[in-house]
C-alpha cells in the first residue's frame, strides 16, 4: 500500500538548493526528509534526466529543449548558476542516479512525468525500461498533470503506484472526472493545487479511498500545513522544510 509521510520534498527542496539536483536530494535527505519528489523526462539518447521546464532555459545556462542534445553534452550545463547567480560543478543528474542514491539512503519518490511535447510515449518507454532493469525496492510512485502517460506507464509497469494530479478544474477536468479515472485506472492519489482543495474534495476522495496531496507556488508554512493534514491530506510538496519538525 502507498505510504508517503506528511512530507515531501519538492524538486529535492528548491528553495534551498538548485531544483532537481543532486546537491538539491542530498540536503533534503540531510534535513531529514523521507520522501523527495523529481521531474523527468529524456535527452535525445534517451537518457531519463531530471528537469521541471519544457527548455533548459531557466534552470541550466544552455538554451532549447534537452531532446536536441545527448545526455552527455546536457551534463556538461551548469544547473546551480541560476540558483547563485555564479558558475558552479552542479550539472543535470540522471534519474538512475537519483535511484541510486534514494535506494543507499532509504528514500521514498514521487517521479513526475514531465514530457516534453511530442515525446511522451518516448519518455514513459525509457523511464519504464530504466525502472524496469533497476533493483529499486524503495516505495515510488508516478504522477502527472499529463495523464496519459500515467495511463500508458500502467500498461508498462502495472504493479507500481500512480497519480493525477491536477491544477485547476474546468470544462474538461471535475472531481468526478478525476475520480472516475483513478477507479477506472486503479490510481492510488491525486496531487491538487493547494487553491482549489476544499472539505467536499477531501470528503469525496476519502470515500473513495484515495491518498491526497497538496502542492503550491509558494513554500507551505506550519500552520497551513497542520490545517491541511487535519482535513485528511496525506502529503503536501515543500520546498524548504526548516520550519517544520521533521521526525
Amino acid at each position: 500500500m502507498l505510504n508517503p509521510p506528511k512530507l515531501i520534498g519538492h524538486r529535492g527542496v528548491k528553495n534551498l538548493s538548485p531544483e532537481n539536483t543532486l546537491n538539491s536530494i542530498e540536503l533534503a535527505h540531510k534535513l531529514g526528509l523521507k520522501w523527495i519528489e523529481v521531474d523527468v523526462k529524456i535527452s535525445k539518447d534517451s537518457v531519463p534526466i531530471l528537469l521541471h521546464d519544457a527548455t533548459l532555459d531557466r534552470t541550466t545556462n544552455g538554451i532549447g529543449l534537452p531532446t536536441e542534445f545527448i545526455y552527455d553534452d546536457l551534463k556538461k550545463l551548469d544547473a546551480g548558476i541560476f540558483f547563485y547567480n555564479y558558475f558552479t560543478q552542479i550539472y543535470i543528474p540522471t534519474l538512475k542516479q537519483v535511484l541510486s542514491f534514494c535506494k543507499k539512503n532509504e528514500m521514498g519518490l514521487n517521479i513526475e512525468l514531465k514530457p516534453n511535447p511530442g515525446f511522451e510515449k518516448n519518455n514513459v518507454e525509457a523511464i519504464a525500461k530504466l525502472l524496469s532493469n533497476f533493483n529499486f525496492n524503495n516505495q515510488y510512485y508516478f504522477s502527472s498533470f499529463d495523464w496519459s502517460s500515467v495511463i500508458l506507464m500502467k500498461k508498462l509497469l502495472p504493479k507500481a503506484y500512480y497519480g493525477l494530479l491536477i491544477d485547476e478544474f474546468n470544462k474538461d477536468i471535475s472531481i468526478k472526472n478525476v475520480l472516475d479515472m483513478c477507479e477506472k485506472y486503479k490510481f492510488s492519489c491525486c496531487g491538487f493545487n493547494k487553491n482549489i482543495i476544499n472539505s467536499d474534495i477531501m470528503n469525496k476522495m476519502k470515500k473513495h479511498n484515495l491518498i491526497t496531496t497538496i502542492y503550491s507556488e509558494k513554500n507551505f508554512i506550519p500552520n497551513e500545513a497542520k490545517e491541511l493534514w487535519s482535513m485528511g491530506v496525506k502529503s503536501i510538496f515543500i520546498d524548504d522544510p526548516t520550519e517544520f519538525k521533521i521526525s
